[in-house]
């Protein structure tokens, strides 16, 4: 999508600091952390939301919870465990419509009130 600001950073058209990339996904750090460790996984295949997800989409987000592991181990952050977040829709947060998942760490974290 062309005026998709994650589509533009995974072409490297916008700068980022990268954490990790493959064929699938990439994910980089949060400009405006919320945790000391604070991270995006993005799918490079363009969809909106979790609710924009169809049916032909499952294996892309089967394999993002297995690249959001994978991230998590290069992060150090499994063995005191993390947080993953993902905002659907503006009501619930979502500023970027593209598909992404949060990894926050490196905190005890305690649940915040709904």
């Amino acid at each position: 999508m062309e005026d998709c600001l994650f589509c533009k950073i995974i072409m490297g058209e916008i700068p980022s600091a990268k954490v990790y990339e493959d064929e699938n996904f990439f994910a980089f750090k949060d400009i405006a952390p919320v945790a000391p460790v604070h991270v995006l996984v993005v799918p490079k295949k363009h969809i909106c939301s979790i609710a924009d997800l169809k049916p032909e989409d499952a294996e892309i987000a089967g394999k993002m919870l297995y690249a959001i592991q994978k991230v998590a181990d290069l992060l150090g952050l499994s063995q005191d465990g993390y947080r993953v977040v993902f905002n659907t829709g503006e009501k619930a947060g979502q500023t970027v419509h593209h598909m992404h998942a949060h990894i926050l760490g490196g905190k005890e974290m305690a649940w915040p009130g709904v």
